[in-house]
């Protein structure tokens, strides 16, 4: 671990993140918070370099580039807008580009690997993953519009790379992977999705109907985990960061949904 009262570095976050016991070579889906690091010599970059340096070479790194805003601006709520603007934004929200199109509130780390040079990016408009390293192509392709955080997702990819979770001075609030489970129960609730997508003449919106997640009980079932003692919990910089088998979580997070939900 880093010495108290200096500030982190790429090697020591590196160093911490071993101890932690992220491994060399895996595929590994983090969510996570620059400032929950402390101060950092480097910020975000000296984050990345130092992710990429405990996964090794043969290991991809996995974060959500998710774009809420291109949703039907009919439910927005932080804020609202005018009913009368309705149509003018679905006629010219500009549509879900993956090279171009940044994410939203998933943090500057997450940001910092999807413009790193070589990352490969899904092509969902609302729910995107941006990947780092040998299997990102595997985790990214295929992204259906209709399985936004299913088996079809890269949520799935990950899965079935038995890939591992971080979660870098954030909660199970934040953890995406639960979702998955939220697919795999039987007869999940549903919802209508749209969103403005890319033609060959300029853009679209688009409609489906998809699982209506809801992340209003993972603090709780990311406790009931933990009380197993499959998560790794310990110290990365000044932040307490959580790791875990990404199947070990989803297929806990399903049976706990039976019981709970």
């Amino acid at each position: 671990m880093i010495s108290t009262g200096l500030p982190a570095t790429r090697a020591s976050l590196a160093d911490d993140l071993a101890s932690l016991g992220v491994r060399r070579g895996s595929v590994l889906i983090l969510h996570s918070s620059l400032k929950s690091l402390g101060w950092v010599c480097g910020g975000p970059v000296a984050v990345v370099q130092a992710l990429l340096d405990a996964l090794g070479p043969d290991g991809t790194l996995v974060v959500p580039t998710h774009t809420p805003g291109n949703t039907d601006p009919g439910g927005w709520q932080n804020p609202p807008v005018p009913e009368s603007w309705w149509p003018v934004i679905r006629e010219h929200m500009p549509p879900f580009d993956p090279a171009v199109t940044p994410s939203r509130w998933m943090g500057i780390i997450a940001e910092t690997v999807r413009t790193w040079p070589g990352a490969r990016r899904s092509d969902h408009p609302q729910v995107s993953f941006a990947a780092l390293g040998p299997a990102a192509e595997a985790v990214v392709t295929g992204h259906q519009l209709d399985d936004m955080l299913g088996d079809h997702s890269p949520l799935g990819a990950v899965y079935r790379l038995d890939g591992d979770v971080l979660l870098l001075g954030v909660g199970h609030r934040n953890n995406t992977s639960l979702h998955l489970a939220e697919y795999r129960v039987p007869d999940p609730p549903r919802r209508q999705e749209s969103s403005a997508v890319r033609t060959d003449t300029g853009q679209r919106w688009v409609h489906w109907e998809d699982v209506a997640t809801d992340e209003g009980d993972f603090d709780q079932l990311g406790t009931a985990f933990e009380a197993t003692g499959r998560a790794r919990i310990g110290r990365v910089g000044a932040a307490e960061s959580r790791l875990m088998r990404q199947r070990e979580l989803v297929d806990f997070a399903v049976d706990w949904f039976a019981t709970h939900r």
